[in-house]
């Protein structure tokens, strides 16, 4: 009977997180990540069809806390709101700065990188289109989506939020 170990998954995930942040993604491997975690490799395939599906694993488990935490900012407070989702996309990406600068696992994301793009500013985008439904001279979803764009862009990049609100704050009050 095969031995059970609680919370494997859990353990998979954090450990592979782990790695990528000391040893990069080439380094990390499903072979040092069962290793770490004291199961065999062919557990690790029980729960990730492969390296890549446990590496987006990784990604996406925190960009669903990240997404919690947008929903729950004040989404009356505008620039509260704008604040909150700068602040969350810039912790995501130096959380993942590692693993977005490798070059072997860009290779990997650039394929659907688009659709997938899009999906995240549709999200970000869901938060804002609040902010904006009063706004009577555009359509708000484009503006949604454009303020959407730029959060995502400037906070990435690591541009000040004080430098950059003043612009969002014409386009919501427009």
């Amino acid at each position: 009977m095969p031995k059970i170990i609680e919370q494997l998954r859990e353990r998979l995930i954090l450990e592979t997180k782990r790695q990528i942040v000391k040893d990069g993604y080439a380094k990390t491997t499903v072979r040092s990540v069962a290793a770490a975690c004291g199961v065999g490799v062919g557990t690790v395939y029980n729960y990730f069809k492969s390296k890549e599906m446990l590496i987006a694993t990784v990604v996406y488990e925190d960009w669903k806390k990240q997404l919690e935490f947008m929903a729950n900012l004040p989404h009356d407070d505008g620039r509260a709101l704008l604040r909150g989702i700068f602040d969350s996309l810039g912790r995501f990406s130096q959380e993942h700065e590692r693993l977005f600068s490798d070059s072997d696992a860009a290779k990997l994301v650039s394929v659907g990188y688009a659709s997938r793009h899009r999906i995240l500013r549709e999200q970000i985008a869901s938060f804002i289109l609040p902010l904006l439904t009063e706004n009577k001279s555009s359509d708000p979803r484009f503006l949604s989506e454009f303020v959407a764009e730029s959060v995502i862009c400037w906070s990435i990049e690591g541009r000040e939020f004080e430098e950059v609100y003043p612009i969002f704050e014409k386009i919501i009050k427009t």
